[in-house]
C-alpha cells in the first residue's frame, strides 16, 4: 500500500504542469508544506468580468466631457486675461519703449501680471451676480416666472458658482503678488534711488497725508473683500453646503456676494483716488487699467440698487412666489401673434 501510495505520488508530480517559483511560493504560503499537490484556481467567467468592469466600467467606456461646466468660466477668464495683458503691456513696457527708448521688459512678470489678476477677479465677481439682474428685468418683462429663460441666460447661471471660485482664484493670486512687492530688487532699487532724491532735494520727511491714508483704506478693503470671498468659496463646497439652510446658503452667497463685489470696487476707485483727473494716466489717450476694471462692477451695483427700490423689488418677489401679471402675459401673447 505504501508503495502504490508513493507511485501514485509521483506519477502527480510529473503531471503537474510547471509553475514559477513565485507562483509556487504563493500557493504553499499559508501552509508549512513543500511537496503537498495544490489544485490550480480558476476563475469562473462571471468573475473575470467582474474584474474587467472594476478596471474599465462599461459605463465609462464612452469618452467623458472634461469639465464640462468649466468651460464657459474658463474662456472668458482666459479671453479678459489675454485682452488686459496685451493691453497693459502696451502701456506700460512698449510705450516707453517707442516714445523714450527706456526698456521696462522687467515689469511683465510682477508688475504687468498683477495688473491682469485684479481685473479678471472683479470682472468675473460681476460676471456672478450678472445674470441674477437680467432674470428679473426679463421676469418683470414676462410677468410671470413659468415662461422659460433663454438658452444663454440658463447655461450662464448654471455657470455661476465656476465664476465665482475662479474670481476668488484671482484674487487669491493678487494678494500673492501684492505681497511680493517689497522682496523684489527692482522695487529696492527704485527705494535707493527715493532715498537719494530726497537727499538731493534736502528733504527731512518724505510724509504724504493723502497718499498714507489712501494706502491704508484700500489695503484694509482688499483684505475684506478677500475674506468674504475665501467664506463665500467654502459654502460652496458641498459638504458645507448640505450642513446649511437653504435660506442661510442663499443669504451668504447672495447678500454677501454683493457686499464683496461692491468693497472690491470701491478697493479700486480708492486705489486710483487721484488719478482719474491725471492726464498722465491716459497713455496714447487709452484709459488706465483701473477705469476699464471698475466699469462692469459699477452697472451690476446700480442695476441692483434699482432693482432694489421697493416698487419693483415687491413685484419681483410676488413673481417670484408665483404672482403672475395677467395683462402683461396678454399683451406679450398679443405680440407674439402679430
Amino acid at each position: 500500500m505504501e508503495m502504490q501510495q508513493n507511485i501514485t505520488n509521483q506519477e502527480l508530480w510529473k503531471m503537474k504542469p510547471r509553475r514559477s517559483l513565485e507562483e509556487d511560493d504563493y500557493l504553499n504560503k499559508n501552509s508549512g508544506e513543500t511537496s503537498m499537490l495544490k489544485r490550480p484556481v480558476l476563475l469562473h467567467l462571471d468573475q473575470t468580468t467582474r474584474f474587467n468592469e472594476f478596471d474599465h466600467p462599461q459605463k465609462l467606456q464612452h469618452k467623458q466631457e472634461l469639465f464640462p461646466e468649466w468651460r464657459l468660466p474658463m474662456k472668458i477668464a482666459a479671453v479678459v486675461a489675454s485682452l488686459t495683458f496685451f493691453y497693459t503691456l502696451l502701456r506700460e513696457v512698449i510705450h516707453p519703449l517707442v516714445t523714450s527708448r527706456e526698456q521696462y521688459f522687467y515689469k511683465i512678470p510682477i508688475l504687468v501680471i498683477n495688473k491682469v489678476l485684479p481685473m479678471v477677479s472683479i470682472t468675473l465677481l460681476a460676471l456672478v451676480y450678472l445674470p441674477g439682474v437680467i432674470a428679473a428685468v426679463v421676469q418683470l418683462r414676462n410677468g410671470t416666472k413659468y415662461k422659460k429663460f433663454p438658452d444663454w441666460l440658463d447655461r450662464w447661471m448654471s455657470t455661476r458658482k465656476q465664476f465665482g471660485l475662479l474670481s476668488f482664484f484671482f484674487a487669491v493670486l493678487h494678494a500673492l503678488y501684492s505681497l511680493s512687492y517689497p522682496m523684489r530688487r527692482s522695487y529696492r532699487y527704485r527705494l535707493l534711488n527715493w532715498a537719494y532724491q530726497q537727499v538731493q532735494q534736502n528733504k527731512k520727511d518724505a510724509w504724504i497725508e493723502h497718499d498714507v491714508w489712501r494706502m491704508e483704506i484700500y489695503v484694509s478693503l482688499g483684505i475684506v473683500a478677500l475674506a468674504i470671498l475665501a467664506l463665500l468659496a467654502v459654502t460652496s463646497i458641498p459638504s458645507v453646503s448640505d450642513s446649511l439652510t437653504w435660506r442661510e446658503f442663499h443669504y451668504i452667497q447672495s447678500k454677501l456676494g454683493i457686499v464683496s463685489l461692491l468693497l472690491g470696487t470701491i478697493h479700486a476707485l480708492i486705489f486710483a483716488w487721484n488719478k482719474w483727473v491725471d492726464l498722465k494716466q491716459f497713455v496714447w489717450y487709452t484709459p488706465p487699467t483701473f477705469m476699464i476694471a471698475v466699469f462692469l462692477p459699477v452697472v451690476v451695483l446700480v442695476c441692483k440698487a434699482v432693482l432694489f427700490l421697493p416698487c419693483l423689488r415687491r413685484k419681483v418677489l410676488k413673481i417670484r412666489h408665483g404672482w403672475e401679471d395677467v395683462t402683461r402675459i396678454n399683451k406679450i401673447e398679443m405680440s407674439s401673434q402679430l
